[in-house]
């Protein structure tokens, strides 16, 4: 029995013994294979085990340890997945393994690569043929990977629509105050390449969406509004929504630093609208005949003229206010208001407030006295009226709407995180809403704004407005559908002459 179990026993380390030697001499006289050395290379890798990759690499470099430091904590790697694929014969003792990678970077996201494994034989054993380009493609020629933090652009302003804002718009000086409220850009991040003595280039980003703020800006209202500005200077177009107070166009050309918002400029028979507004309240009727003469003088006090001197005789109210009798307003001013009475309607037209429209913004004064002389001069626009291009704008968007509505260039909650909440909507009186309907209507049915080319369904009223060491400032409001507008244009003349044309040039622009 003994001697047959020995028999068994030697017949099975006789055959180990042939296995063995089979696959020393079946690879001339190595030890194990190229896939088992690949296989194991992989998992030591996946696992971050740099000292067993290290043995399994022929004579590895002194900076092995480094570069896969550079490529893993480095990077932000916080897993590492391989997918290896058939192992190839290159030669009687090399060998390669292409295989797939997936790096996950902790500020980016998955990487993934593809490269190849060399294996070669050392010392009757596989090992690793190892080079920078194991690690990536990419890493040759002295190329390096690096994680840098890159940062979105300032938030883009766009129009109502989510529109881009028409170049040379003229808005800038509106504009540029949102872009800087806004907060710094949080930082993202990029994976770069770099390579001596050439541009770094971006492989792989994690941006944060730059912010998109809409204003209140129509595209197509506000690029009208600019190409009537071409080739003008010191001209202003401020259009709203009068339904809403949204600001549809700012063009401002104003020079030395004035603003379309914030200064204020004598707003000439423009202001007419205001104390039309007044004396309507007061029982005058648009049908009423009063006197147009071609001066008139106060009592005791200062002669007002009309433009020319043109005396009109007995005729309507309304189309004193449609020729733009200055003898009327004064008179009938002087004879039917009290002291208080020009200022309480400038307040609630809008003068004496500020407009918290995003960016800041007055409306304008008009100084309460009892000096006739000034008093008739305030009933004209001039004396101590002041008011803003935009303030005459929301002046036409209130006759249109019958409600005086604060101007906005963005949100109404922006707007009042921004520049504090202002007054809430003032419901006007509708009878007085109702004759300057029809009083702005008669301008340019047959006024001063008649025969001028603009839209027939278009109301307004013009103005000129006189002034100290210059020529008079031009103005012209309006409104046609739910849009409103004021042109001024500084210095420039007669109403007319100096503001109509650039009107009809953005009306027809639309």
């Amino acid at each position: 029995m003994r001697r047959r179990r020995l028999f068994v026993l030697l017949g099975a380390v006789l055959a180990v013994a042939a296995a063995v030697a089979f696959a020393v001499s079946a690879a001339g006289g190595v030890v194990g294979s190229a896939a088992e050395t690949a296989t194991a290379y992989f998992r030591s890798w996946e696992d971050g085990d740099v000292a067993a990759m290290s043995r399994l690499v022929d004579r590895p470099p002194e900076d092995f340890r480094a570069w896969h430091e550079a490529m893993g904590g480095a990077l932000g790697v916080e897993r590492l997945r391989l997918e290896p694929g058939k192992v190839r014969s290159t030669g009687e003792e090399t060998a390669e393994v292409p295989f797939h990678g997936v790096r996950e970077l902790e500020e980016l996201g998955e990487w993934p690569f593809d490269a190849t494994l060399r294996l070669v034989v050392r010392d009757r054993r596989w090992k690793v043929d190892w080079r920078p380009d194991t690690l990536h493609p990419l890493l040759t020629d002295g190329r390096t990977f690096h994680v840098v933090e890159v940062f979105r652009p300032p938030a883009e302003l766009v129009t109502s629509e989510g529109a881009k804002i028409p170049q040379n718009n003229y808005a800038e000086a509106y504009l540029q105050p949102l872009r800087d409220l806004q907060e710094e850009p949080e930082p993202g991040y990029a994976l770069v390449l770099r390579t001596p003595g050439e541009p770094e280039k971006e492989l792989l980003s994690a941006v944060p969406d730059g912010d998109v703020q809409r204003t209140t800006l129509s595209r197509p209202v506000q690029a009208a509004a600019a190409r009537a500005l071409d080739g003008r200077a010191d001209t202003a177009i401020v259009a709203i929504r009068p339904s809403t107070g949204e600001i549809l166009a700012v063009a401002d050309r104003l020079k030395d630093n004035y603003s379309a918002f914030k200064d204020t400029f004598p707003p000439g028979s423009t202001f007419k609208v205001v104390t039309a507004a007044a004396l309507l309240r007061a029982g005058l009727d648009p049908a009423a005949q009063v006197a147009c003469p071609g001066t008139y003088t106060i009592p005791f006090h200062r002669a007002f003229r009309n433009d020319g001197e043109v005396a009109r005789g007995t005729l309507s109210f309304l189309d004193a206010f449609a020729y733009s009798c200055n003898t009327t307003f004064v008179k009938e001013s002087i004879d039917r208001l009290a002291v208080p009475d020009l200022p309480e309607t400038a307040a609630r037209w809008g003068f004496g407030r500020a407009l918290p429209t995003g960016v800041g913004g007055f409306c304008g004064t008009v100084e309460q006295t009892d000096d006739p002389d000034l008093r008739g001069a305030n009933a004209i626009g001039q004396g101590s009226v002041v008011a803003s291009p935009l303030c005459m704008a929301t002046v036409a968007a209130a006759v249109q709407s019958g409600t005086w509505r604060v101007p906005r260039l963005v949100s109404a909650e922006a707007a009042a995180d921004i520049d504090g909440a202002g007054s809430g909507p003032v419901e006007l009186d509708q009878g007085v809403v109702a004759g300057l309907r029809q009083m702005m209507r008669a301008v340019v049915d047959h006024g001063t704004a008649a025969g001028a080319g603009l839209p027939a369904d278009l109301s307004g009223k013009t103005g000129t407005a006189e002034v100290p060491g210059g020529a008079p400032h031009a103005w012209f409001i309006g409104y046609r559908g739910d849009l409103a507008f004021s042109v001024f244009v500084k210095h420039g003349g007669a109403g007319s002459t100096g503001a109509l044309p650039i009107a009809r040039r953005f009306l027809n622009g639309l």
